[in-house]
């Protein structure tokens, strides 16, 4: 793509793409995406909603929870026009400089939801190694500075990627791969040196996913080492059960980002149309299946839930 004097230039729009290859059945797409991001929002302003009107649920481990919920909303209203708008109405351009605001949003999105998923793996750490210190650790300040700092983290590394891909030409057309902008689509279609856009997004995945994953597996490693030492079988049980609802969102979150790491690295020959449902199921599963893992494994949140019901109904 050349400018006027024959240079590469930055489009004034570009093209965003569906599912690759299939020409037929976006109504049908559309639906299902209109159902995800439907249990997505519902459910986390459920959660929202509950956690700001129970006094039962004015507790750390659901102040995190709070914060995850948050985070989500803020994960599917990101992605939200540009989905909606090439599925529902097959208007597929977006503004060059609107759909680097997008990229950052995602981005930074994604990263607060893996520091917020650290935050709650020292919540149940501490719950169960040193219970009796648990409210004074965890105190509503420090719950704050907490949230305050993953927000910094996120912001402050994410900051410099919208500059870093101003600054390139683009040669190798307009047209991207998903219904959405995210900083490796952009790389495949900018020409130039794009080394250290490369380097600084992998510098920032190590920082962020390399970091966190791995304070959380220590976490888990202490929890099991504390718990297999309860003499009691049931309170092994008890102790445990406590992290399974946290124990699903990591799963839901993480497993996707290794499958798709996993198919860059040794699946290059897969067809695009797999990267994309990588990609989809990456940033639209766990928004939706967070406020639903919750609501199933937490009785406190089940007991608010039919409280809302009764008194709707009574």
């Amino acid at each position: 793509m050349l400018g006027l004097n024959g240079t590469p230039f930055q489009p004034a729009t570009l093209q965003l793409t569906g599912i690759p290859g299939m020409q037929t059945g976006q109504a049908w797409v559309a639906l299902v995406f209109c159902i995800l991001y439907l249990i997505s929002i519902i459910g986390n302003l459920t959660i929202l909603a509950l956690v700001i009107r129970e006094p039962a649920l004015h507790q750390p481990m659901y102040y995190f929870l709070f914060m995850l919920s948050l985070n989500d909303l803020g994960v599917s209203f990101s992605t939200l026009p540009t989905v909606l708008a090439t599925f529902c109405f097959n208007y597929r351009h977006i503004d060059f400089d609107a759909c680097l605001i997008q990229m950052f949003f995602i981005h930074t999105f994604s990263f607060m939801e893996s520091g917020i998923l650290l935050a709650m793996s020292f919540d149940r750490f501490v719950a169960i190694c040193d219970p009796l210190r648990y409210a004074t650790m965890l105190t509503n300040n420090r719950i704050l500075a907490m949230g305050l700092g993953i927000l910094a983290k996120s912001f402050t590394t994410l900051f410099p990627f919208p500059f870093l891909v101003k600054r390139l030409p683009f040669c190798k057309g307009n047209v991207l791969h998903h219904s959405y902008c995210l900083h490796p689509d952009l790389m495949k279609v900018a020409c130039g040196d794009i080394h250290v856009n490369n380097i600084y997004g992998l510098f920032v995945v190590i920082f962020t996913y390399g970091i966190d994953s791995t304070f959380i597996l220590l976490s888990y490693t202490l929890i099991l080492r504390a718990v297999l030492a309860i003499a009691s079988r049931e309170q092994r049980f008890k102790a445990l059960n406590t992290c399974m609802s946290h124990i699903c969102a990591v799963l839901a979150f993480y497993v996707p980002i290794i499958a798709v790491s996993m198919i860059h690295r040794f699946w290059k020959s897969a067809p695009l149309v797999v990267h994309v449902m990588m990609s989809n199921v990456y940033l639209f599963i766990p928004p939706m299946l967070n406020p639903i893992i919750y609501s199933v494994k937490t009785k406190e949140i089940r007991r608010g839930i039919r409280q809302v019901f009764c008194k709707s109904w009574g």
